[in-house]
């Protein structure tokens, strides 16, 4: 065969070419081979375990973290050094664990390949395995059977293939051999081609193997998966800029009060262990350990609520979440057809009992199966209250003349009490140039322009809505053996049905959430423009002023035209996997966060493209689950927004665990920084640095992490920003570490006699160590809320006032076990002295309200 793509050649040219009835020899199926390669899928060179772990090490805060605990250990803080790798490490296996996902994509692309294929070789059928078809095998189609490769048809005996899968398209596709397609036709409108995925529902036919393996559509898609590459998410892009800051301020700060402490005639060794504690301890080891905490769990409240993650930073992605791009066929509606409106001079009854008669579906277990279109009517024929079983026992189908695409009508003949009585179904316009009369309360007159207008303007009016429009018509007959065109001649017209794959009842409300919190939600499906229309607008997704556009249309954008339009347009219909992947990447050259959903084979390149991918779990095929980052397990898309709030919560939390450890080590710093450079000694040895670190930054970080979402998380804008150090964040951490210090700092002095004459160096650095201790742990308590006062949020975390509480003890040990006191070199405190830290470290709690009161704590 011409290497030409086989939908634009006729049969005529076709059997010019080949033997369109013997098929290949033997000879030509092994040049073939040779040619074409094998129908098989192929899969990427898996990293070796190794290289993955040692990729969970390429994180800014990481590297910041492993050259800490070096400097901690050659400084003889081993304890400290093992803590920090320890946390290291947890982070790098857990990150392991969650891998994976992207190589499995192309795994599950071969699994879906059918085992077995029917082919026609040498004249004679025969059964190979689905890998040894090759380019130019006739293959053979039944219902039930899996398309095992891309070919065109040839022969069509009312031939319909499921391609939802692939092209989004809700119904099955009638196949026509005898059409020919210009070059640019879209996927779903190339009606004489059957491709791989594809499930045949109905009929028989016979096609040529046009494509195999990666030549194949499917085989496309998976090329697209292997090219393309996972980005990292808001959260890590975030922390990674965070610990770029960090790390430089750090040593910033280090090297001056090094320098200055020694200019000021401070010991070498202790100034330079001064610094290396000071850096472990602006450097918050915790907060990885802390973030991974906090997303994990987030994932196991998401499991509840019916959505699994497979990675964790992406539960935080979605909270960030600014455009859902979502499919439509089982994700914004049911995956059912259904039937919403009839008309009918004659009875509801009597037109639900024809169509329920003129059909081919059956009731198994109690479920009807067959195809969506016969099913959707004959759940209907129920609805309206027909015992359809009974019915179709006691009418019993004496013939039929089966559907077919030339007549587009199906007949059946049916003992209606011992009347042969013939029911017509199929498309307006079809059932009406074979309808002679109509019945007008139970008189069959012949039928007039009027009923014919009536007619029209409800098959218009439905139509209009999107809905798949049937006609059904009767008549009764004498002899049951009659050929079509006598059975289906002077019928006399029973009404008319519209059905249409529904939303789903919850997807308008979720819609309308993510408006209010400011999301936009885009739908992009292999469906006709017009069905697609209908339902957006049905469901709150297209407004006025939005576009529909085509995938044809998208064609003929360059990407910087898209980039300008992407924005204005609400609803993409016919488009291919390739569409999906520009039109997410224009969002996100604006700078937006993208999510998509979607269920079938032709979803997976988008779903692994886009910052987050969402997969549905009960219809989605496996590879669309395994291209994703999240799985929908009730196929909800409410679910979508629910994960959304809770990637917002987790988002929050982390952030009240930056705003809290940064502000605690900037006053640590402040601390140190001011009594360096008044050439004071030192206000606190490395070990009291450290123990207060490993004890304030440990557990009550934690705690804050589970705290419950923020009365209003859904009704602002998503988070633009790009960075978790926002301008009020910034502010927040420093006026907070600035009082925290500050406090510390008066504590010192009083001690240490700098306000007055009484006092020495050892009371002073007990006094500090209390003050910033406490004062730390009660400030956990102010960060817990932004906004809300201490007062009205204090009992809502129990684990943050059971993280305090331990934590306060483990300080108080220090200071009341003798040997443990004589380690730290600290003294003991009089009444008067204890007086005086209780009073000093409930300052920061108290500035913070007032500031929150005041609206001055960085409340938007």
């Amino acid at each position: 065969m011409e290497d030409k793509k086989l939908y634009t050649k006729s049969l005529d040219e076709l059997s010019k070419e080949m033997d369109l009835v013997n098929g290949l020899t033997e000879q030509q199926v092994i040049e073939s081979r040779e040619k074409n390669g094998e129908n098989k899928l192929v899969e990427p060179k898996r990293r070796s375990l190794a290289m993955r772990f040692i990729d969970q090490f390429k994180d800014v805060m990481i590297i910041i973290l492993l050259v800490a605990a070096v400097i901690s250990g050659i400084a003889g803080e081993g304890a400290d050094a093992i803590i920090i790798i320890a946390i290291v490490v947890l982070n790098a296996i857990i990150g392991l664990v969650q891998e994976d996902k992207a190589e499995k994509s192309l795994k599950a692309l071969q699994d879906m390949s059918t085992p077995h294929a029917k082919v026609i070789r040498g004249g004679h059928e025969q059964t190979i395995s689905s890998p040894e078809l090759v380019v130019g095998d006739i293959l053979v189609l039944d219902a039930g059977d899996l398309v095992a490769a891309d070919v065109r048809v040839i022969e069509s005996n009312s031939l319909q293939v499921q391609e939802a899968s692939l092209t989004g398209e809700s119904v099955p596709v009638e196949k026509e051999e005898d059409i020919v397609l210009p070059e640019d036709a879209v996927l779903g409108d190339r009606k004489n081609m059957a491709y791989s995925s594809g499930t045949v529902t109905y009929g028989r036919g016979r096609g040529v193997v046009s494509a195999v393996g990666m030549n194949t559509e499917v085989g496309k898609i998976a090329t697209l998966l292997n090219e393309t590459k996972n980005d990292p998410t808001p959260l890590q892009v975030q922390l990674n800029q965070l610990g770029k800051v960090l790390g430089i301020g750090a040593v910033i700060a280090c090297s001056v009060i090094l320098v200055v402490g020694v200019l000021n005639n401070h010991d070498l060794l202790e100034m330079f262990l001064t610094a290396v504690s000071l850096a472990v301890a602006v450097v918050p080891e915790s907060l990885p350990a802390v973030a991974t905490v906090v997303l994990a769990l987030g994932v196991n409240r998401l499991v509840e609520r019916n959505a699994i993650v497979r990675n964790l930073p992406s539960v935080e992605t979605l909270g960030s979440a600014t455009v859902i791009c979502s499919d439509k066929t089982g994700t914004l509606t049911q995956n059912v057809m259904t039937v919403q409106e009839f008309w009918t001079e004659n009875t509801q009854e009597e037109l639900s009992r024809g169509l329920l008669l003129c059909n081919d579906s059956r009731k198994i277990d109690g479920n009807w199966v067959g195809d969506p279109t016969e099913t959707a009517l004959s759940v209907w024929a129920e609805a309206v209250g027909l015992d359809a079983t009974g019915l179709l026992a006691k009418h019993t189908r004496l013939n039929e003349v089966p559907f077919d695409s030339g007549r587009k009508r199906m007949s059946t003949i049916n003992d209606i009490d011992g009347v042969k009585t013939v029911f017509v179904k199929g498309g307006v316009d079809e059932i009406l140039s074979v309808v002679k009369y109509m019945e007008v309360n139970g008189e069959v007159l012949p039928i007039s322009d009027d009923y014919i207008a009536r007619i029209q303007e409800n098959n218009k009016a439905m139509g209009s809505k999107a809905l798949r429009v049937l006609a059904l018509a009767k008549k009764i007959v004498n002899d049951s053996d009659l050929e079509a065109s006598a059975i289906e001649s002077d019928l006399v017209f029973v009404g008319i049905v519209g059905m249409i794959d529904p939303p789903r009842p919850e997807v308008t409300e979720a819609i309308a959430l993510s408006k209010k919190a400011g999301i936009r939600v885009v739908m992009i499906t292999g469906d006709h423009a017009t069905t697609a229309e209908a339902i957006g607008r049905d469901i709150g997704l297209l407004e006025d002023g939005q576009m529909v556009v085509t995938g044809k249309e998208v064609d003929e954008m360059s990407d910087d035209d898209l980039f300008n339009q992407v924005q204005h347009i609400g609803v993409y219909a016919r488009v291919s996997p390739e569409h999906k992947m520009r039109i997410i990447s224009a969002w996100k050259r604006h700078g937006d966060i993208v999510a998509m959903t979607g269920d079938g084979v032709n979803d997976a390149p988008a779903l692994k493209r886009a910052d987050i991918g969402a997969a549905m779990g009960v219809v989605g095929t496996e590879v669309a689950k395994s291209a994703a980052d999240m799985v929908l397990t009730d196929d909800n898309f409410a679910t979508v927004v629910v994960a959304v709030e809770e990637g917002r919560r987790i988002k929050d939390n982390i952030i009240k665990s930056i705003a809290y450890l940064l502000s605690c080590n900037m006053g640590e710093l402040i601390l140190l920084m001011v009594a360096i450079l008044m050439n004071w000694d030192s206000p606190l040895l490395p070990i009291h640095l450290l123990w207060i670190n490993l004890v304030t930054d440990s557990l009550p970080a934690l705690a804050l992490g589970v705290d419950e979402a923020e009365d209003d998380i859904m009704d602002r804008a998503p988070d633009r920003s790009n960075s978790i150090m926002s301008k009020e964040l910034m502010w927040r951490v420093a006026y907070q570490g600035i009082v925290v210090g500050g406090a510390a700092l008066f504590a010192y002095m009083y001690g240490a006699g700098l306000l007055w004459e009484a006092g020495n160096t050892e009371m002073g650095r007990t006094m500090a160590f209390i003050t910033l201790g406490f004062s730390q742990l009660i400030h956990a308590f102010s960060v817990h809320s932004k906004s809300k006062s201490v007062f009205t949020s204090f009992w809502k975390n129990k684990y943050l006032i059971g993280a305090v509480i331990l934590n306060a003890a483990m300080m108080l040990g220090v200071l009341f076990i003798p040997a443990v006191n004589d380690i730290f070199s600290l003294g003991y405190l009089d009444g008067h002295h204890w007086q005086v830290v209780l009073t000093i470290m409930f300052t920061p709690l108290v500035i913070v309200e007032i500031m929150k009161l005041l609206k001055l704590n960085g409340n938007k």
